[in-house]
């Protein structure tokens, strides 16, 4: 099922480019529909309560809808849905009594998300009908909805696992930038929405958030 998977994904690219080679000057056409993520993440506006964020990393992908503004495509819009997957190794406890969450300060806490994202994008390029390395800036929002956070942990000798805890907020939105020229572009995301709702540390509230850094890369 693999193998198959990969000889239709690279027929579809092949048709995409052979398409987008048989295009003549002004042809209305497309670009950037298929993306990668790779990044560098960091928890900020941690309380000081709270060890710093240790190397975490994320990685997503996706489709994102292309539709051109104007007819020689340097402008456009971009409406997309993909996949995300973060890492952090951060410094918040987490435990449960009688259902409810409650959050602490610890050394090391793991914590796995896995997200559908949704990526709205306003793009400006100098790109032109076959040619396939130009200048781009992409700036947006990206709206995720969580299908899965898992918190674990080492203490005496045991590993402690959380899933799915109430206090995770579910829907998230965040500001995004992708720019640069040809197959690498430097990549931003800037969370707006905190992790945690109504959670505090010593009754100080955590109004932690997502920062990521990292690269972008555009197919088709």
């Amino acid at each position: 099922m693999k193998k198959i998977f990969i000889i239709l994904f690279l027929i579809l690219c092949n048709n995409l480019y052979s398409q987008k080679d048989s295009l003549s000057f002004g042809d209305k056409y497309l670009e950037d529909q298929l993306y990668i993520n790779l990044s560098y993440n960091v928890l900020y506006k941690q309380p000081k309560e709270v060890s710093s964020s240790k190397f975490s990393y994320g990685i997503s992908g996706g489709y994102i809808k292309d539709i051109p503004i104007v007819t020689n495509g340097k402008l456009a819009f971009g409406v997309g849905i993909g996949y995300g997957f973060d890492s952090f190794n951060h410094g918040v406890k987490v435990s449960q009594v009688s259902s409810k969450d409650f959050l602490e300060s610890i050394p090391n806490n793991k914590l796995r998300i896995h997200n559908i994202e949704m990526p709205l994008q306003f793009r400006i390029r100098s790109s032109e009908v076959n040619k396939y390395s130009f200048w781009r800036i992409y700036v947006g929002v990206k709206i995720t909805y969580n299908l899965n956070n898992k918190f674990s942990y080492v203490t005496n000798g045991t590993t402690v696992n959380f899933s799915n805890i109430d206090s995770f907020n579910k829907w998230q939105t965040g500001l995004t930038i992708s720019a640069g020229y040809g197959t690498f572009n430097f990549y931003a995301y800037y969370g707006l929405t905190p992790i945690f709702k109504d959670t505090m540390i010593n009754n100080i509230p955590i109004n932690t958030k997502i920062f990521k850094l990292g690269l972008s890369f555009y197919l088709l």
